[in-house]
């Protein structure tokens, strides 16, 4: 069974835990679901209206707030919040690395869960323009991934780009999907695409 091939290699991994006060605390759910015999990863396209990361591809998350008990609490929140995503309906499988951002200063705590599908989302019109469904098998794939020179940091540094659907998801939602793939495939073995 997947979930449970998912959550022993989370489990079975080191994770990379950051503490760095002087950035933002928050947490992103990787929601996977089935869909036509094939698993996908939910991500939402940010409004051009949001002070942060506008326009950029995501997953669902958000910053800790003083009254969440813990960032996991955090990452349903904000799930809720931004497309209606109710608590009940995930089922948690484990964390990934924690991941900064390189300009914005934030920490980023991903959780990776399976939800129900299909489901009935509420957008919030504030946050979130559109979801994007993209099948875990096309993320795979040797054409869909670039290294290339990130633009938010001048050139300095490459990292990993994601071309799905006339969308590229680049930054830290593109480190959490290179993280979760390699995840993916220890737990997949040879039927990870």
């Amino acid at each position: 069974m997947i979930r449970q091939r998912l959550k022993q290699a989370l489990s079975s991994r080191h994770r990379h835990n950051v503490i760095d006060t002087d950035r933002v605390i928050s947490a992103v759910l990787v929601p996977i679901f089935r869909k036509q015999d094939e698993y996908h990863l939910l991500f939402t396209k940010r409004t051009e209206t949001l002070r942060d990361h506008k326009g950029q591809i995501s997953f669902p998350g958000g910053v800790r707030e003083e009254y969440d008990s813990t960032l996991l609490d955090t990452a349903l929140r904000e799930c809720f919040e931004e497309i209606g995503l109710a608590g009940e309906m995930i089922e948690v499988l484990g964390e990934l690395d924690d991941t900064p951002t390189m300009t914005t200063h934030y920490l980023i705590t991903p959780f990776v869960a399976t939800i129900p599908w299909p489901l009935r989302l509420k957008l919030d019109p504030v946050e979130v323009d559109v979801i994007i469904e993209a099948p875990i098998s096309a993320l795979l794939d040797k054409d869909c991934f670039r290294q290339e020179d990130d633009p938010v940091n001048n050139g300095i540094s490459e990292g990993p780009f994601y071309y799905y659907d006339n969308r590229i998801i680049w930054g830290a939602t593109a480190r959490i999907i290179t993280q979760f793939l390699e995840v993916w495939t220890e737990a997949m073995g040879d039927k990870a695409g």
